[in-house]
């Protein structure tokens, strides 16, 4: 009778590839999980996609704005740098929006709510009251219905600008 094991990775072995993730993320610009992966695979280290996520929440990476696109970034690296405009971080992570009465509802790219709502929390809009962000979608509370037709409107024209 053949007994078959499943291998769990070892707490050393979780610490060792969060730590080369520190690492890369530290010296490179890296956009994408594909692009981590490749870069842990070039180090012997082998991790999912869900791994991989599963990582960066534990580690606490943010999405911050890169020179070629959005990069994983530790928060305090981030921290000091000015807050991105929605200028430049709505045309790179927006998804779709859509809103009911007092409330629009914002869905960006993976890791894209967080810097989204703190550029519209700086934004100071009269319009807003406060926004609540998650991993990929953002609430924002408007004044009235009015204010939140206003705010979708000027965010959809600032995502795609002609």
């Amino acid at each position: 009778m053949s007994v078959s094991s499943h291998r769990t990775p070892s707490m050393a072995q979780k610490n060792e590839r969060q730590a080369a993730i520190l690492e890369i993320i530290g010296r490179h610009e890296v956009g994408s999980h594909e692009d981590l992966r490749h870069l842990l695979a070039r180090r012997d280290i082998d991790a999912t996609q869900a791994t991989i996520s599963r990582d960066l929440r534990q580690l606490g990476v943010v999405r911050a704005p890169g020179e070629s696109g959005p990069r994983y970034a530790l928060p305090e690296t981030v921290a000091g740098e000015a807050i991105p405009s929605l200028e430049s971080l709505l045309p790179q992570m927006f998804s779709r929006i859509d809103g009911v009465g007092e409330l629009v509802v914002l869905h960006t790219l993976a890791s894209g709510a967080q810097p989204i709502s703190e550029a519209i929390d700086a934004a100071a809009w009269r319009e807003i009251l406060g926004t609540v962000a998650g991993e990929n979608t953002i609430l924002i509370i408007c004044r009235s219905a009015h204010a939140r037709q206003t705010i979708t409107a000027r965010l959809t024209a600032l995502a795609r600008p002609e």
